[in-house]
C-alpha cells in the first residue's frame, strides 16, 4: 500500500528509504569524532551517495553539535536529503533540534524514549503510563515545529508487545510520520524483527499511514540480516551507517544493505535511491576523516572483497567472472585497475584522477596534493589509487589543523641511542623539539611532546602497508587518551617514521578539538 509522507509525497510500494546516521550514531563511537569541516565534507558525500534522510547530530549535546547540525541544515537549504536532529523527550531537547534543523529545505525531528521493562525500571525509573504520556507530549511538541516527526522506541526489540503497541499508537495519534523500532543492543535475531514489525502493522490503528523504520546494532553480527527481515515484514526505512560504524560493534552497514537489496532483488523485491557507484569513495572518505580503516575482508568495501587468490577461484574468474563474483567491482566504485599514475603524469591527469576517486578540492589544496604526489612518485616505482587516496587524506583533509608537522629528522643505529628532531607549526608559530628514546618512533614521539608539551597515554600504535612492495606507503594509526577522551590519528608516508609522526600529530589535533568542546549533558545512547 502506498504511503503519503510529508517529506517524500506518495512513497512507491517498492521503495526503501535510506536513513543515514553516520554523523550521529556513528560519531558516538570512541575515537570517531569529526570537526565541522569534516562533517560538512561527509554530509556532501552522503548527499551524492543518494541517501534520503541524514541524521546530522544531537543538537543539545553541545554547542559544537548544535553548530554542526545547523551548518548542515544550511548546506541543504534549497534541496538535498531530509536533515534530521535527534532529541530526547524533554522540551529543551526538542526545541534545540527544531532550531538547529530550521534552515533545511526538508527537516525532521527524531525523538525517542526507552520502552523495555529493563530500561524503564533502571534507566528512566518511570512507570509505563508515565512513559506513554511522554511519548504523546514529545511527539506533539515536535510536530508543532515540523510536519516530519520520527518517534523511536529505544530498546524496542526487548519491549513487551502490548506496551509497544500502545506506545506506537500514541505516537501515531500525536502526529509521528515515521515509527522506528530499534534493536538498540543487538540482541534480536531475524525472526524477532520479522515478528515485531508484522505484529505492529497488523495490530496498531493507523499503522498503514506511517513509515516503519528499522535500526539494528551489530553486537551479534546480525544487523544486516535483521534489517532485511524487517524489510520483509514491511519496514520501509532502513537506518544505517557507512562502513557500519557506530557504538560498540556498530550499526547495519549502509553499503551491505544497499547491495543486498540490489543484488537480491529477486527475493527482496525492493529498491533504494543509493548511487551504488559512489559507495567506495564515500567509504574511503570516512576512513580518511576518522582514521579507522575497514578490515580487508569487509563486504563490498574491503580491499579483498573482489580479490581472488585460490587457483580454483582464479581459473573460474578467467573463464567467467560470474563464477565467483555476485556483483561487479565497478558497480560499487572499484576500478578494474589502479595502476594509472606515475612521475610523468601531469596536473590535469592528477586532477582527473582525484575526481575519479571522489575528491573535489580547490586549487590551493590541489597544488599541495600534486606536490606530494610528485614527491611520492619519485620515491615509488608504482603509484596506486590507494597511494593517492592516502596522501590526499593525510594532507588535504587536515589542512586546517592547528598543529602541523613541518620537518622531522631521525638519527638511529645499532650502537647509538635514537634521536629525533622535529619542527611543528602550532597556530602559525614554529615549535622545535628534540627527543631520545628506545627506538626511532619512541624518540619521535618524545620530540613531539617537547615541541608541544602535553600529557597523554599512548593506547595503540599500528602500522599497515597501503599497497604491496618494499616501497609501499605505510599507514600508521595512533590512539591517544587524555582525561577519558580517546582519539585515533592516521598518517601515511613511504617512511614509516614520518607516517608515525603524522599520525601522532593528527591525533593531537583531534584531542584539541575535544578540549574545545563543552562537556555535553547526559548523552543519548543510540536510539
Amino acid at each position: 500500500m502506498a504511503i503519503n509522507h510529508p517529506s517524500f509525497g506518495t512513497l512507491a510500494d517498492d521503495r526503501i528509504l535510506i536513513f543515514d546516521t553516520t554523523l550521529r550514531d556513528g560519531e558516538q563511537s570512541p575515537g570517531f569524532s569529526m570537526n565541522l569541516e569534516e562533517k560538512l565534507r561527509m554530509a556532501e558525500a552522503l548527499s551524492e551517495l543518494g541517501i534520503d534522510v541524514m541524521e546530522a547530530g544531537f543538537p543539545i549535546a553541545s554547542p559544537g553539535d548544535f553548530e554542526s547540525v545547523q551548518s548542515i541544515a544550511r548546506k541543504f537549504a534549497k534541496d538535498g536529503p531530509v536533515v534530521c536532529g535527534l532529541a530526547r523527550t524533554s522540551p529543551a531537547d526538542i526545541l534545540s533540534a527544531a532550531e538547529a534543523i530550521a534552515p533545511a529545505a526538508r527537516k525532521r525531528i527524531h525523538t525517542f524514549v526507552s520502552t523495555s521493562p529493563l530500561h524503564m525500571r533502571v534507566k528512566l525509573r518511570m512507570e509505563p503510563d508515565a512513559v506513554l504520556a511522554l511519548v504523546t507530549a514529545s511527539v506533539t511538541l515536535a510536530r508543532n515545529h515540523t510536519d516530519d516527526v520520527e518517534w523511536s522506541a529505544e530498546d524496542g526489540s526487548r519491549t513487551e508487545d502490548e506496551f509497544l503497541c500502545r506506545c506506537v499508537e500514541a505516537a501515531i495519534k500525536a502526529g509521528a510520520t515515521t515509527i522506528n523500532i530499534p534493536d538498540t543492543v543487538g540482541y534480536a535475531v531475524p525472526e524477532d524483527l520479522f515478528r515485531i514489525f508484522d505484529m505492529l502493522r497488523r495490530r496498531v490503528p493507523g499503522a498503514d499511514g506511517v513509515i516503519f523504520s528499522t535500526h539494528n546494532h551489530n553486537d551479534l553480527g546480525l544487523a544486516v540480516a535483521n534489517t532485511l527481515a524487517a524489510i520483509r515484514a514491511g519496514a520501509r526505512q532502513v537506518e544505517c551507517t557507512v562502513n557500519g560504524i557506530g557504538e560498540r560493534a556498530g550499526n547495519a552497514s549502509l553499503e551491505e544493505v544497499a547491495m543486498a537489496i540490489r543484488t537480491r532483488a529477486d527475493v527482496i523485491g525492493q529498491k533504494t535511491g543509493i548511487v551504488c557507484e559512489n559507495i567506495l569513495r564515500t567509504s574511503k572518505l570516512l576512513v580518511g576523516i576518522t582514521g579507522f580503516d575497514v578490515q580487508p575482508n569487509k563486504a563490498i568495501v574491503g580491499r579483498n572483497a573482489f580479490a581472488h587468490e585460490s587457483g580454483i577461484h582464479q581459473d573460474g574468474m578467467l573463464k567467467d567472472a560470474g563464477t565467483y563474483e555476485i556483483m561487479t567491482p565497478e558497480s560499487v566504485g572499484w576500478a578494474k585497475t589502479s595502476l594509472v599514475m606515475g612521475k610523468h603524469s601531469g596536473r590535469a591527469a592528477f586532477r582527473d584522477k582525484l575526481k575519479t576517486l571522489g575528491y573535489q578540492i580547490g586549487d590551493n589544496a590541489l597544488n599541495d596534493a600534486f606536490r606530494r604526489f610528485k614527491d611520492l612518485a619519485d620515491r615509488k616505482k608504482i603509484v596506486y589509487d590507494e597511494d593517492i587516496s592516502a596522501l590526499v587524506d593525510d594532507e588535504v583533509l587536515r589542512g586546517h589543523d592547528r598543529i602541523k608537522l613541518v620537518d622531522l629528522s631521525v638519527s638511529t643505529g645499532m650502537t647509538t641511542q635514537p634521536t629525533a628532531t622535529v619542527v611543528l607549526e602550532v597556530d602559525g608559530q614554529p615549535r622545535h623539539g628534540v627527543g631520545r628514546g628506545d627506538g626511532a618512533v619512541d624518540a619521535t614521539f618524545v620530540a613531539l611532546r617537547e615541541a608541544f608539551p602535553h600529557e597523554v597515554e599512548l593506547k595503540l600504535y599500528a602500522v599497515q602497508a597501503v599497497t604491496d612492495g618494499t616501497d609501499a606507503q605505510a599507514r600508521v594509526t595512533v590512539r591517544l587518551a587524555e582525561a577519558g577522551k580517546t582519539v585515533d590519528g592516521q598518517g601515511a608516508d613511504t617512511d614509516t617514521i614520518i607516517a608515525s609522526a603524522r599520525a601522532y600529530v593528527h591525533a593531537l589535533n583531534k584531542l584539541l578539538l575535544k578540549r574545545d568542546r563543552t562537556a555535553p549533558p547526559e548523552m543519548a545512547r543510540s536510539a
